[in-house]
């Protein structure tokens, strides 16, 4: 069984990436480009476990290249509001 296969699972992996990226001195800009480009990496790349990464995907592929930053910026902040 993967992370892929539930998307809980899967954000508080993501959660736990964003943590360590922090404490590591990584900037928002910098940590907002990583999820940009493993976005789209995943969007390309891997084929959706769930309902929810079936959904992403669809979205990715239907915006434009600032709407996908926008995306990555969104789930990053989703991450960070989660572990408050």
């Amino acid at each position: 069984m993967s992370i892929l296969d539930n998307f809980q699972d899967w954000k508080n992996f993501l959660s736990e990436r964003v943590k360590q990226a922090e404490k590591m001195g990584m900037s928002k800009d910098t940590i907002q480009n990583l999820a940009y480009e493993i976005g789209d990496y995943l969007a390309k790349d891997v084929e959706p476990k769930n309902e929810e990464e079936r959904l992403l995907k669809d979205m990715w592929n239907a915006a434009d290249q600032e709407e996908q930053r926008v995306m990555a910026g969104l789930m990053v902040k989703m991450l960070n509001d989660g572990k408050k």
